[in-house]
């Protein structure tokens, strides 16, 4: 069951503390707080993403590996004075900078 944080308002609506509770996907979103009947309102946070696989590590290292990216299909280009400059995939050779 996901976890939901809380705000408890201020009569102002400013927020005095904040609160956990776990609830269905289903339940609907509460109005006062369980315990001491105070106006609440619910505070949405981005998703918490674990560090597995694909970290920013994990990227560059395979981003540094030409081989396997050209074996994937994808195009490689660095950056020069010049603009752009292919590594290896497909493509032109060069993309003009400005």
């Amino acid at each position: 069951m996901p976890t939901y944080v809380y705000a408890v308002l201020n009569d102002d609506g400013s927020v005095k503390e904040y609160f956990e509770v776990e609830q269905r996907m289903t339940d609907p979103p509460l109005e006062v707080h369980p315990e001491t009947g105070q106006r609440v309102q619910r505070v949405y946070l981005p998703p918490h993403i674990s560090s597995g696989k694909w970290t920013e590590r994990a990227m560059q290292r395979n981003m540094a590996d030409d081989r396997k990216l050209e074996r994937l299909g994808f195009t490689k280009y660095v950056k020069t004075d010049k603009g752009y400059e292919k590594v290896v995939g497909k493509g032109p050779k060069r993309i003009a900078g400005r």
